[in-house]
């Protein structure tokens, strides 16, 4: 089989990927993005479990690099749901003719650098091989699913499912016993999808996460044009915005405001504000001031009580008070505490009965068995750095960086790592990420690399490297800046703490889009400082 040879790979065709080979074309470079799906749409081709949604508003989640695309589109839900996000993605790629350059069913086992012709030499699991200058990862933050590792589940005699590896033809549970396992995002959206149609359903929980309304809506075509009359304002907005979606942040603390006040405001937020990631704005002191981060807490642990009638129930849905408001990923959801009320469903605390194993009629922990005719698994991923160590990936020297991520991932802003030269990753370990709103994190990242590789072509540089002591002190600075606020307090994704075995490093740039922006910003200006181009 013949190698093909490139100017750039890029690993993946979700929102990353589609936007960096649409860059890369708008470059004259030759250039093909290599997906292991039979569809593009990356995290939104997988993800197809019921109630899937963003939980970041269609308006913010969508490119922001076409006006003609903005104007074009019309999205029907304030939060779209996941098919809709999947034929916007389609769209893009056919409306820009990016579909000939995606090979789908191309699995990325291999990449080692070729240190003597500065190349990357790419291979895919059915032997199709590449040779390129530039290699760019836009293999996603959320990609590689926790496998089910539970005793007995092949003994399982019904069905079992996961949220991210759910059945193109969907799932019909009318009639079923359902049990379900993990209440994070998926498990929040898919409880009153699956409460809807089964006979039985029981919520398995380890530990219990705070979430809050969407008040999710449809668009009526005066709300979509007048939105769009105001898209270049709102984008301003998001970049200025601590998440790159522009939430209303209050600038006063907690301090600086009266009871009643403080009241006002988490109600505005809860309720008049429309609810979402807004919460996690309520005051500006909430993710650095443990006292103040306590008042939000307490107050969404009431409207949990006052959502759940069944005061048991409540007390097992209501986070404990060593759990910091939004230091695990803030659920966003449609009725997901109001399901519990509903006869047939129920929530179990698998922290103080824990599961033991699945056994052919259902599910066994210490104390109880929960016979059922469904298994679904909603326990989330290797986040950050599993797709990248999913592949044999080696740079200079041979080196592995499975072996050199051992202690947690190292990056150079995010964007490079010291020893793999021309490698590029896109909204990784080190930037802000799954933090902020990945579409607008995407886009700055691509735009950045891209001149980035265009300096190095006017200079006929054949390398980009990152340097170990930039790459040092970019972790240092983002231990530093996560250490200033309560984040590393949980035992969350965003600190590999749900994956057995991984080192335990909080993984994102905490401080924001805007102040990240402006650091890579002046690293350029300094004729990318930390970065040798020969």
């Amino acid at each position: 089989m013949t190698t093909m040879k490139l100017d750039m790979v890029v690993v993946g065709a979700g929102f990353a990927g589609i936007y960096q080979l649409y860059k890369a074309r708008e470059a004259g470079m030759s250039v093909k993005a290599l997906e292991m799906g039979d569809g593009v749409g990356g995290t939104w081709f997988w993800n197809r479990y019921p109630g899937a949604r963003c939980d970041v508003e269609s308006l913010d989640y969508s490119y922001s690099f076409s006006r003609e695309l903005e104007e074009e589109w019309e999205w029907s839900e304030r939060y779209a749901p996941q098919a809709e996000i999947l034929r916007y993605m389609n769209h893009v790629v056919d409306r820009f003719g990016l579909r000939d350059d995606i090979l789908l069913n191309a699995r990325v086992t291999t990449a080692h650098y070729d240190e003597a012709r500065a190349l990357w030499a790419v291979a895919t699991a059915d032997g199709r091989t590449f040779e390129a200058r530039y290699l760019v990862m836009a293999t996603g933050g959320l990609s590689i699913p926790q496998k089910p590792d539970l005793k007995g589940l092949d003994d399982f005699q019904g069905r079992w499912y996961h949220s991210a590896r759910w059945p193109t033809e969907g799932v019909d549970f009318t009639g079923q016993r359902v049990v379900l396992i993990g209440t994070g995002s998926s498990g929040v959206q898919m409880t009153p999808e699956i409460a809807a149609q089964a006979k039985e359903l029981t919520v398995l929980q380890r530990t219990a996460n705070f979430s809050v309304p969407a008040h999710n809506v449809p668009f009526t075509p005066e709300a979509l044009k007048a939105a769009k009359a105001r898209y270049p304002e709102r984008r301003a907005m998001g970049r200025e915005a601590i998440t790159g979606q522009f939430l209303n942040a209050n600038t006063k603390t907690a301090a600086e405001m009266t009871d009643e006040e403080r009241i006002a405001e988490l109600e505005y937020r809860w309720r008049g504000a429309g609810g979402g990631f807004r919460m996690l704005r309520t005051f500006a002191d909430q993710m650095s001031n443990l006292s103040t981060n306590r008042l939000v807490a307490e107050f969404a642990r009431r409207k949990i009580r006052e959502a759940v009638k069944d005061p048991r129930k409540a007390e097992v849905l209501c986070p404990k008070d060593d759990l910091p408001f939004g230091t695990k990923r803030l659920c966003v959801d449609s009725k997901y505490y109001e399901t519990f009320n509903l006869p047939h469903v129920d929530i179990v605390d698998v922290s103080a009965d824990p599961i033991v194993e699945a056994t052919p009629s259902g599910i066994r922990t210490k104390s109880r068995r929960f016979d059922c005719d469904a298994i679904v698994f909603a326990t989330g991923f290797d986040a950050m750095t599993g797709a990248l160590k999913s592949i044999d990936l080696r740079g200079e020297g041979g080196v592995a960086l499975r072996d050199k991520w051992e202690h947690g991932p190292t990056s150079y802003l995010g964007i490079g790592i010291a020893g793999f030269p021309n490698l590029f990753v896109i909204a990784g370990p080190g930037s802000p990420s799954v933090l902020s709103n990945m579409v607008h994190s995407i886009e700055t990242h691509v735009d950045w690399i891209m001149r980035l590789i265009q300096t190095a072509k006017a200079r006929d540089a054949r390398r980009i490297a990152a340097r170990q002591d930039a790459e040092d002190a970019w972790v240092k600075r983002c231990a530093d800046e996560a250490n200033k606020t309560l984040y590393p307090r949980a035992n969350s994704w965003y600190m590999g703490a749900n994956i057995e075995g991984k080192p335990r490093v909080f993984m994102a740039f905490v401080s924001g889009v805007p102040l990240y922006r402006r650091l890579i910003e002046e690293v350029a200006a300094n004729d990318y400082q930390g970065f040798d181009i020969a």
